[in-house]
């Protein structure tokens, strides 16, 4: 296709028009453009320039609190010592007061161990203190030990060979139970080559043979389960389980009840009238006492009476106290050794025994 420069002149005038209309109208006309002032960047001066920060306020708050933090801390260590102290004393105050409280019982303890006289052996542990006193009366040599029960575990009854119908030595049954200490208990009853504990018997909560009706001046003696004792005659097996006891045997007479002797029934004055005797006892403050006389024979011409061992127990300030089997059975065991003279020679096998446990 062949253009003249005419023709392009031409076209190019067309193309261009509309843009020079414009700028022509643009400016003949009035218009005026005008931009917000703050569309153009503010020159810096002395009034516009930004404020210097001020710390001093902050470093004198931050002082501020420090000061205060440190107060605090003071008063914290201050009190956190007073606390400290208050219970310190606290603590004084009230062992004091236990050791007042203790007192009544320290000199009740101190009279009537002062009593017995001077103690021969002592056996002291978290669990009893048993001390051993040598007595001599007018027309018998006899023992007695005191018992400070600390532990319910520390003071049980247990069986011969520790089965119903057996027996043996109360030497036999510390050594087999590795107890401190051991005294023979109730009376027995043989049969069919074996030998039986008399009448109502319980060893570990558990009546050994069952309950018996008190008959014939027989009673039943044991602990309950504060260790304190207990005995009397029962009528019926509700009265003793009102007791609560944890071991216990039987025999007679009843010779002591608060402190006041009890009457020996005729029979029981001269049959015999003097043998080796075993005696169960406590004091107020619930502590226990046994008295074992020596004899060198049942006759009855040698030994202690009843009536005797009421005047001892009331000498040492018991309140209540009961009779155990005497004669042969009397056996007495302290620190492994056999303290009283058996009256059959050797220690005679028993179905019950009271044992001590340190």
């Amino acid at each position: 296709m062949n253009l003249t420069v005419k023709a392009l002149n031409r076209t190019a005038l067309l193309a261009c028009a509309p843009f020079l209309g414009i700028m022509i109208w643009l400016l003949l006309s009035d218009i005026v453009i005008q931009l917000p002032t703050d569309a153009f960047p503010k020159p810096v001066t002395e009034l516009t320039r930004p404020p210097e920060t001020n710390i001093e306020p902050a470093s004198t708050g931050l002082d501020l609190a420090q000061q205060t933090a440190s107060q605090t801390r003071e008063s914290i260590q201050k009190q956190i010592k007073l606390y400290t102290q208050t219970n310190a004393d606290m603590a004084k105050i009230s062992s004091m007061a236990a050791s007042q409280a203790m007192r009544p019982l320290i000199i009740y303890d101190r009279n009537i161990t002062s009593k017995l006289g001077k103690a021969a052996g002592t056996i002291e542990s978290d669990k009893l203190r048993a001390q051993l006193f040598y007595i001599k009366a007018e027309n018998f040599t006899a023992y007695a030990l005191k018992v400070k029960l600390k532990s319910k575990d520390a003071m049980t009854m247990t069986l011969g060979g520790d089965e119903l119908g057996k027996a043996e030595t109360t030497l036999a049954a510390v050594n087999r139970h590795q107890a401190a200490a051991g005294i023979n208990a109730g009376g027995f009853a043989d049969g069919r080559g074996k030998r039986y504990p008399l009448s109502t018997t319980i060893v570990d909560g558990d009546y050994a043979t069952g309950f018996e009706a008190p008959h014939a001046d027989l009673f039943f003696v044991g602990l309950n389960d504060k260790n304190e004792l207990i005995g009397g005659k029962f009528a019926t097996k509700q009265h003793l389980d009102a007791q609560k006891p944890k071991f216990g045997a039987s025999f007679v007479p009843v010779l002591l009840r608060g402190g006041a002797p009890q009457p020996i029934p005729a029979k029981w004055q001269t049959s015999p009238k003097r043998a080796p005797r075993t005696v169960i006892a406590n004091y107020k403050d619930d502590q226990l006492l046994f008295l074992v006389a020596d004899g060198y024979n049942e006759s009855g011409s040698s030994g202690a009476t009843l009536g005797e061992m009421q005047l001892l127990l009331q000498r040492y300030g018991a309140v209540d106290g009961y009779n155990l089997d005497g004669g042969g059975s009397s056996s007495l065991i302290f620190n492994g050794r056999v303290i009283n003279k058996p009256s059959d020679g050797q220690l005679r096998k028993l179905p019950t025994h009271f044992l001590f446990f340190k």
